[in-house]
């Protein structure tokens, strides 16, 4: 359809038309008896048929019969033909799950991102979905959030390219190509600082923090082309997001020229009621359009209200027909018009969900985001190295239940005990049930109470692999927690089986990193597993074994206690820092009880390959002198001096020495993963560009004169460092 006709069909609508396509209903709530999953509180929702026959969008509907049924009921009724769009949170796969965003992080690969994404939007698209509400771009620094899962991490630029990624992924290079669906970039902003990591809560940070911190990932999704973004249930500068005239206008709008749908989060612009922020529907509908929300979820206040509010003044048609015709705009982008059913197929959906070849790239990508914590030299497993046989239990062991969560209605993949079965003859595991763990929600977060002789049970062993963890449900949305310990009788499993003088072999599934200080004595190995997956046991089996290396490194620092949220790297700097110098000094910025650092902090990461790193060299090495120069470089050499193939992944951090706002203390600038045989050595070689050492201060990017702490290392606490004086005339003839 051209853009000719789109304006036609637009002028050709009333109002209650074109406020129903600025509506989006879960089927049920428009007259379809479809059960598809719900994704927030059921409000009850029914609205007339009259409406219901122009609705512009359909919420949770994910199989290709449902879909094609509702769209073909839903054009025997809509006067204009006006085809549904159907959106759905395919968050880290849709049949053929993934390893969760965080996990995902860990694999610092945007290539990995970018395939994980591919093949969810070709499953996703057999089932009819057309709009995926991904990628979470939240920067995320406090794990007693549940949703720090569906982050890629703590840091802006690790984000920032993995987001884009993922858009390219879904995207495609032609959203109405087969196999391609929109992707709506969320939660518009900040929505992962809330205080006190408690869901839904306030969000206060300010101006410079947001837009050097919170806005990159969201920017460099839309700048990869994302066609959606969807608004946070949070406030920014004390204004709920839905209504935020700052974000969704000034920002989105008239900066970033973004000019595609915005649709509010489920319900959003009802609450803002509940905030204080609206006295009724009317309000809320009039504060949400007039800020830049283009299609409410699951509420009605843009149909109840959009002919009052025009009487009244309050909104101009023009705002309205702005908001439809960027609908309509995107229905035909996805050839919705020609093609209402776009990829919907039976066949399709049998054809590719949890295809060999998609398992295929699940297993890969699932050993890529696992992170070794630790290693006493006991790892890869060696079944000629004990006596006996290897150990297995924990309430992960052998549990099926280990996606995490957002998986699309799926709800197991290969366990650890499958996995390993697969890798090691069974006869040569000892499997003991420890018990199923509960979640929070159940009441009994806990695994019974392990006898006292029930580490006798593996006197046969002299290792024992212990998979411990949080309950999956544990985790997302809703998911926040005070405390991020293990369960208690958890926590005594691993002391028991240690007392008892095994080797311990720690397999940690989480959605989040957790407070793991008080059992890091009693392992001699720990894997950081999150939730990998359909073919998380494989993955694991294949790390464990040694058949791959570990690769992951955190992108998300680990705290010693809660008490230290939040802990991250690029923190800012303080006038009275903890160093070398004043270590014992009590007027200085730390914890008298703790360490100020995290247990294991971003970028980190074992391997069964040791590397190390040497000849940090940058040219020029005083870029006052340096005016014809075309760019700076920082070069390192890495070694693998150890005998087994390994990948690493080399980290550029860059520290503003001195600027006109206070600057963080380090930050991840750019990162390269390179493979090295044993034995062999490599250099890698940075450019750095004025971008890099540029900052946002009141609103406006700028770039300032001065020395710069150039690091390059393994990760954010062991880098080779130098220091550098930079000018803006070194830029002058930079090499795009």
């Amino acid at each position: 359809m051209t853009q000719k006709q789109l304006s036609q069909l637009l002028s050709s609508m009333t109002l209650e038309e074109k406020a129903a396509q600025m509506t989006q209903l879960a089927p049920v709530n428009f007259g379809f008896n479809c059960i598809t999953p719900l994704t927030g509180p059921d409000t009850g929702l029914r609205v007339h048929p009259k409406t219901a026959a122009s609705i512009g969008s359909v919420l949770n509907c994910d199989n290709a019969e449902d879909m094609i049924y509702i769209q073909t009921e839903h054009l025997k009724n809509d006067p204009h033909k006006i085809p549904l769009l159907f959106m759905a949170d395919i968050i880290h796969g849709f049949k053929t799950i993934f390893p969760i965003p965080l996990a995902l992080g860990c694999s610092f690969s945007p290539d990995s991102v970018r395939e994980a994404a591919r093949i969810a939007a070709e499953e996703s698209a057999a089932s009819g979905i057309h709009v995926t509400f991904a990628p979470m771009a939240d920067l995320v620094r406090d794990p007693r959030w549940g949703r720090v899962m569906e982050s890629f991490g703590e840091d802006p630029l690790l984000n920032s390219q993995l987001c884009a990624a993922s858009v390219e992924g879904y995207q495609g290079e032609d959203i109405s190509a087969p196999g391609c669906a929109a992707s709506c970039v969320k939660h518009f902003a900040a929505y992962g600082a809330p205080e006190g990591g408690r869901e839904y809560n306030t969000v206060d940070i300010s101006d410079n923090v947001l837009r050097n911190s919170y806005l990159p990932a969201y920017r460099a999704a839309i700048d990869a082309g994302a066609k959606m973004v969807m608004t946070a249930f949070n406030t920014v500068d004390l204004v709920p997001s839905t209504a935020n005239k700052k974000l969704l206008s000034d920002i989105l709008r008239t900066e970033w020229k973004f000019n595609s749908p915005v649709i509010s989060d489920y319900n959003s612009v009802g609450e803002l009621i509940e905030h204080g922020a609206a006295k009724d529907g009317y309000e809320a509908a009039e504060k949400s359009l007039v800020a830049g929300t283009d299609i409410e979820m699951m509420s009605t206040h843009f149909t109840n209200h959009l002919q009052e509010l025009l009487d009244n003044g309050a909104i101009t048609e023009q705002m309205i027909d702005d908001a439809v015709l960027r609908i309509l705009t995107l229905k035909n982008e996805l050839g919705l018009f020609e093609n209402p059913y776009k990829d919907a197929s039976a066949d399709a959906e049998t054809a590719l969900h949890l295809s060999e070849k998609n398992r295929a790239a699940a297993r890969r990508i699932a050993a890529g985001s696992a992170v070794l914590l630790k290693n006493d030299k006991v790892l890869p497993l060696n079944i000629s190295r004990g006596s006996g046989k290897i150990g297995l239990t924990g309430p992960f062991a052998a549990s099926p239940y280990i996606l995490g969560g957002w998986s699309a209605g799926i709800k197991t993949g290969v366990s650890l005990y499958e996995g390993l079965c697969g890798k090691i003859s069974p006869d040569a595991i000892h499997f003991e049930d420890c018990g199923d763990l509960g979640s929070c929600l159940s009441g009994n977060p806990d695994i019974p109470a392990p006898d006292k002789d029930f580490s006798a049970r593996f006197n046969d062993c002299d290792t024992v692999i212990i998979a411990a963890g949080e309950h999956q449900d544990d985790t997302g949305e809703g998911g926040s927690k005070a405390f991020l310990r293990l369960s208690p009788n958890q926590e005594l499993l691993i002391r028991q089986v240690h007392d008892a003088g095994k080797r311990v072999i720690l397999i940690l599934f989480s959605g989040r990193p957790l407070e793991i200080a008080p059992i890091v004595p009693y392992c001699s190995a720990i894997l950081q597993a999150w939730f990998l997956g359909t073919e998380s046991g494989n993955a694991l089996a294949d790390l464990i074994t040694g058949t791959i290396n570990p690769s992951g490194r955190l992108s998300m620092s680990f705290p010693y206690t809660a008490g230290q949220i939040p802990v991250y790297y690029n923190h800012f700097r303080t006038g009275r820092p903890l160093c070398s110098e004043n270590a014992d000094s009590r007027y200085v910025s730390r914890y008298l009880d703790c360490p100020s650092e995290p247990l294991y902090c971003f970028g980190y990461g074992l391997s069964y390959s040791d590397f190390q790193y040497s000849n940090l060299q940058i040219f020029p090495e005083d870029s006052a002198i340096g005016s014809l120069t075309a760019c700076i470089t920082a070069s390192v050499t890495v070694s693998n001096v150890s005998d087994t193939d390994g990948c690493e992944t080399v980290q550029l951090y860059i520290r503003d020495l001195s600027a006109s706002i206070v600057r963080p203390v380090m930050e991840l600038k750019g990162f390269s993963k390179v493979f090295l045989k044993g034995g062999e050595s490599q250099t890698v070689t940075f450019r750095i560009t004025k971008e890099m050492l540029s900052f946002y201060k009141d609103g406006r990017k700028t770039f300032e004169n001065g020395s710069f702490l150039i690091m390059i290392g393994r990760n954010s606490s062991d880098t080779l460092n130098k220091e550098l004086y930079i000018t803006e005339h070194l830029f002058e003839k930079e090499i795009s």
